[in-house]
């Protein structure tokens, strides 16, 4: 409807000799009794045609030819807003249009054509997942959902580096528990991998080799095995949420390959590099920074800016249109450089959108817990899954803006009422499919052809209307990537429906009214599964 409104009142300002690039904005009014949509168009161009703005309303509104099987009603509202009411014969015909495409309402073809990539996770294999990644893991399968139903073809990437200090310290911590194991005396250094899993990863190795690896280096089989283990954990921990990459990129190939040494003479012959103190430095200062940058450091390492960027230089070479980049708050002040040397190379930086998610902490009611784990001194992500479930993990890690900190209150997710808002969305899902079952018992199964004439209700009108907007809610955070936003919408969505089912008897003597009233059932059910769907959470059918 937005789409027709906004070719209408185009026409309408043609044909009033008027041409304007601004965009014809419609949008929702924020009191129920100003219509359907309003535009305020005539506020924003009557300064420029002179006139007043309530009087150029009035002339739009006098050019516009609107079908009125769609528009019950056009009127001007406060300083010059134009308001649009829908029928209920519109109503019904889009209802009819969401019960006919039940599996594919919501998707839309918007991104169509468009290769992207979101990359998230990212957390080398030095140990498990903390809640903290887990935030990041369910917003970047979220965002990833959003794209794929909005036609983008996604590749989910996990980046991760397997080589440096931190690898060599996570095989020596294995080396030196290894040795402890098999019976030597050996100090275990405060700053190496205190974790018991450490303990484990050795224990599989005196299990397979005896004492046979006392002189292996740690760079050997330790540091294979540690890798191994771990990111074995990793990914059964990111199944477990129901995400799986499909590309892991291992940042020691861009070594391998070259590309670290190609970026560096790129940016040596653009004349944006220079040596100083033994070190090699990028000139910031020149690219938009307040001060240079160290990216090889005078031992020879390169620091993170290096491989970032000539990671990022793979990517638009892989010919991406959309490159997502999803991280911790740990990285607000350090993907800017990135994102300069990548321009610098001559890419667009504007194709890629870096999302920064702020920090968890678990609560239990008003107090901050320390869980105590079997693998580690902090709360891994199995803990929290094993604790509350899946789905609230999700849940809970979405209902909330990403850029806003987040306290997880395990009391909450823990209850099954109507207070705990997944419980909620999932009851109502529920709700309905017992409805249908009983109505199939009764002999009143739901039919291909009810007549929704008879849906005349005001509480049925406000779920219709509330069920139509899950289309551009898709798209709204597809496009900015709001994902709380979809969670507040299907909150809204189950709000109305139990409104409708306890003022609107569904299963009644009245076989047409019931069949009508089922139909409506089941678009509910559509949405709230689509959109559970889009969130990665399951909707039962019991509960």
């Amino acid at each position: 409807m937005k789409e027709y409104l906004q070719e209408r009142i185009a026409s309408s300002l043609q044909s009033l000799g008027i041409t304007s690039d601004m965009p014809v904005t419609l949008e929702k009014p924020r009191q129920a009794a100003h219509g359907d949509l309003t535009t305020n168009i005539a506020m924003m161009l009557a300064k420029g045609q002179k006139k007043n703005p309530r009087q150029f309303a009035a002339d739009i509104v006098g050019r516009l030819q609107i079908d009125a099987s769609l528009v019950s009603r056009i009127e001007i509202a406060g300083p010059g807003f134009i308001n649009f009411t829908f029928t209920e014969k519109f109503y019904r015909q889009e209802l009819s249009r969401l019960l006919a495409h039940e599996q594919m309402f919501g998707r839309s073809d918007v991104g169509k054509g468009k290769k992207t990539q979101v990359e998230f996770v990212s957390a080398n294999p030095t140990g498990p997942l903390t809640v903290g990644h887990g935030r990041g893991a369910v917003y970047g399968d979220t965002v990833s959902n959003l794209l794929e139903w909005t036609g983008h073809d996604v590749t989910r990437e996990y980046y991760f580096n397997n080589a440096g200090r931190q690898m060599r310290v996570l095989g020596d911590s294995v080396r030196l528990r290894y040795l402890q194991a098999v019976g030597e005396q050996v100090e275990f250094p405060e700053d190496y991998y205190q974790g018991e899993y450490i303990k484990d990863i050795a224990s599989h190795l005196k299990d397979e080799f005896g004492d046979g690896l006392k002189n292996e280096p740690a760079e050997g089989k330790f540091k294979a095995q540690a890798e191994k283990e771990i990111f074995d954990d990793i990914k059964k921990t990111l199944k477990s949420l129901g995400i799986v990459h499909k590309t892991f990129f291992n940042e020691n190939s861009l070594y391998e390959d070259g590309k670290i040494k190609e970026v560096l003479e790129e940016f040596k012959k653009k004349g944006l590099s220079y040596e100083s103190e033994g070190a090699v430095w990028l000139k910031m200062s020149a690219l938009g920074g307040e001060k240079d940058k160290v990216i090889v450091k005078n031992t020879g390492e390169p620091t993170y800016r290096l491989p970032d960027i000539a990671y990022h230089v793979d990517k638009f070479r892989r010919g991406f249109d959309l490159i997502v980049d999803i991280f911790g708050s740990d990285h607000i002040a350090t993907y800017p450089d990135v994102l300069a040397g990548v321009k610098a190379l001559g890419y667009d930086e504007a194709k890629v959108k870096v999302l920064i998610h702020q920090f968890v902490t678990i609560m239990q009611g008003t107090e901050v817990v320390k869980m105590s784990t079997r693998k580690a001194n902090y709360i891994t992500l199995d803990d929290l899954i094993a604790e509350v479930g899946a789905d609230v993990v999700r849940y809970f890690f979405l209902m909330r803006s990403m850029t806003s900190h987040l306290n997880f209150d395990l009391v909450l997710a823990k209850q099954q009422s109507d207070e705990n808002p997944v419980f909620y969305l999932q009851y109502a899902h529920a709700r309905i499919c017992s409805i249908m079952r009983k109505a199939e018992e009764e002999g009143q199964k739901a039919g291909s052809t009810p007549n929704l004439e008879l849906l005349k209700e005001p509480d049925e009108f406000d779920l219709i209307k509330m069920l139509l907007e899950f289309p551009e809610t898709v798209q709204y955070c597809a496009e900015t990537f709001e994902i709380h936003r979809l969670a507040e919408y299907l909150q809204d969505v189950a709000t109305a429906f139990h409104k409708f089912y306890h003022n609107c008897r569904v299963l009644s003597e009245d076989a047409e009214l019931t069949q009508a009233r089922l139909a409506l059932c089941n678009a509910t059910k559509a949405v709230l599964r689509n959109g559970l769907a889009v969130l990665g959470i399951s909707a039962p059918e019991k509960m």
